[in-house]
């Protein structure tokens, strides 16, 4: 980017990254519910107090009275150094590594295939389509029995073990034993593992006749283009307004959200400047001839939305381009670049912060939280705690006469209260847990539906006496739901059950196409873009 260098820079947030790891892999357990490469690390600027450091190291090497692991010495002197810096700077060891660039890159190398294990059974849950699991001839709901010499039916099998089984380099085969329809195949299927590429985008569709609804997983590289893809097919099919979903979105590349931004605008606008103790003031314009630059534009944030998504929101909202519809956002304004190891190994280090287009810094507060060091074990780990007092530091004026404050996160335009049955200890406990996936799996995936997605979306709606014995089932397992519990959560798990259905019958579209059901967000942007829809209630 600068100086013809490759600069590595993402505004990912830090908590956002094993979600979108599960998220990307396409080999992972089923869903708990649901920066460029090149820089190379040189010393810069070193004084006299600099080689210390190496001083000890070498010391230790030469000297020490046991033999030692000296990369694993030095990589714990970085992570310790790093550690102390900000919540954000990291230090990745290469695994870790590679795994963010695939995260980043959207793409990896393995077979297309995503299985949940249920009762000691590695049963498949979802397969991308013409990818190389899908032209073996699996299918979802088949049951993993063997792969190659691995017996893996009736055994506890870890997560990374089975990735280390499916996954390898592109071109080699990998070999299955299948059971389907509760009868084992006789002979194996046969796949050959190939490079997988996975949409950033989680779904683009047509929510009512003249609105569009797309939902961003991440900004990865190809976002950009997948984006302007998506709106220009939404536009031709009549889409006259857009609900753009940001939640839950940690960030990704920089220069992506600000390449997704463009398309919002047909001229050439600030889109965000960064800043930094060793970075100059740099302004980022958008490219205009925006693919979606008129029409009604509503996006919807929350508290997870991080990053590169309020990278987006503030440009949006400083130049009263849309409306925002949500709870206020995570507030990451710094932006982190890599620097590259020779041993695959990675420093993401927070370089400098950005403001809006209006100067407004939307930056949380964090401060070491040395409360935490505890023991030698756990000195180093969750350092840092944020502020999450949104701190009202100064106040700005769109051209449209709206004012806006900076502080932690941007405040949306219009709020949606919180749901205390969404915030409670006990629902968050069930989302994070694999019981609704157990129950799903274990009782409905006997066979497909004799109905279209269509008539699904429309008209399926969970039976009373199966929300019923998922209470049971989750009493069987010890979890105490009282009579007022179960009424109160009714309609949150009754979404996420249907939900879960739709995509293990139809595919991860189906899935966000029932939630947005049920969505007062979703309520809400459609009543802004002029359409109001009968609310689905529970029985």
């Amino acid at each position: 980017m600068q100086k013809g260098n490759k600069r590595n820079i993402i505004v990912a947030a830090r908590y956002a990254a094993t979600l979108l790891l599960g998220l990307i892999l396409g080999q992972n357990y089923s869903d708990q519910q649901g920066f460029n490469t090149g820089g190379s690390l040189v010393p810069i600027g070193l004084s006299d107090n600099s080689y210390k450091i190496q001083q000890v190291v070498d010391l230790i090497s030469n000297r020490y009275v046991d033999s030692l692991d000296m990369d694993s010495l030095q990589n714990g002197a970085i992570n310790h150094i790093i550690s102390h810096l900000d919540p954000y700077s990291r230090f990745l060891l290469p695994q870790a590594t590679q795994s963010q660039t695939e995260v980043l890159e959207g793409t990896f190398e393995g077979i297309g295939m995503e299985y949940f294990s249920l009762n000691d059974t590695l049963m498949v849950v979802g397969i991308i389509t013409n990818g190389p699991a899908d032209k073996a001839g699996f299918k979802v709901g088949d049951k993993i029995l063997k792969i190659d010499d691995r017996v893996l039916a009736g055994e506890s099998v870890s997560q990374q073990e089975v990735e280390g089984l499916m996954r390898g380099k592109r071109g080699t085969a990998v070999e299955m034993y299948v059971q389907r329809d509760s009868v084992q195949l006789p002979l194996p299927l046969k796949a050959i593992r190939d490079q997988i590429n996975v949409s950033s985008l989680d779904v683009a569709y047509m929510i009512e006749p003249t609105v569009g609804f797309i939902r961003l997983r991440r900004f990865s590289l190809k976002t950009a283009s997948e984006f302007r893809d998506a709106v220009i097919d939404l536009k031709k099919q009549g889409a006259t307004s857009l609900i753009f979903d940001l939640r839950d979105n940690g960030g990704g590349y920089f220069h992506i959200a600000i390449k997704l931004a463009s398309e919002f605008f047909e001229d050439q606008r600030l889109i965000v400047y960064t800043q930094g103790a060793h970075e100059a003031r740099r302004d980022y314009v958008s490219e205009g001839d925006g693919s979606y630059a008129d029409g009604k534009l509503i996006l919807l944030v929350n508290e997870h939305t991080a990053s590169a998504s309020e990278v987006v929101s503030g440009a949006v909202q400083d130049w009263d381009r849309g409306v925002l519809i949500g709870r206020r956002t995570y507030g990451k304004a710094t932006v982190q670049e890599l620097f590259d190891f020779s041993d695959g190994s990675r420093i993401n280090l927070s370089i400098a912060q950005y403001y809006t287009p209006l100067g407004r810094s939307i930056q949380r507060k964090y401060r070491p939280n040395w409360s935490n060091m505890q023991d030698r074990v756990s000195m180093y780990q969750d350092l840092w705690s944020l502020d999450t007092t949104y701190n009202v530091a100064g106040s700005f004026e769109t051209e449209g006469g709206k004012t806006l404050y900076s502080g932690g996160g941007i405040v949306p335009d219009i709020e949606i209260p919180i749901d205390s049955n969404e915030v409670s200890l006990f629902y968050k406990e069930l989302s994070q847990s694999s019981l609704v996936e157990q129950f799903v799996y274990g009782r409905f995936t006997k066979q497909l539906p004799a109905y279209s997605i269509e008539n699904f979306l429309q008209g399926y709606t969970l039976p009373s006496a199966e929300y019923d014995d998922f209470i049971e089932f989750l009493r069987d397992r010890g979890l105490e739901v009282s009579n007022r519990k179960k009424s109160d959560l009714h309609d949150l798990i009754q979404s996420d059950i249907e939900a879960l259905l739709g995509r293990f019958y139809f595919g991860r579209e189906a899935y966000f196409k029932v939630k947005n059901r049920y969505d007062a967000y979703v309520d809400e942007a459609l009543s802004i873009a002029g359409v109001i829809r009968e609310t689905d209630t529970a029985d």
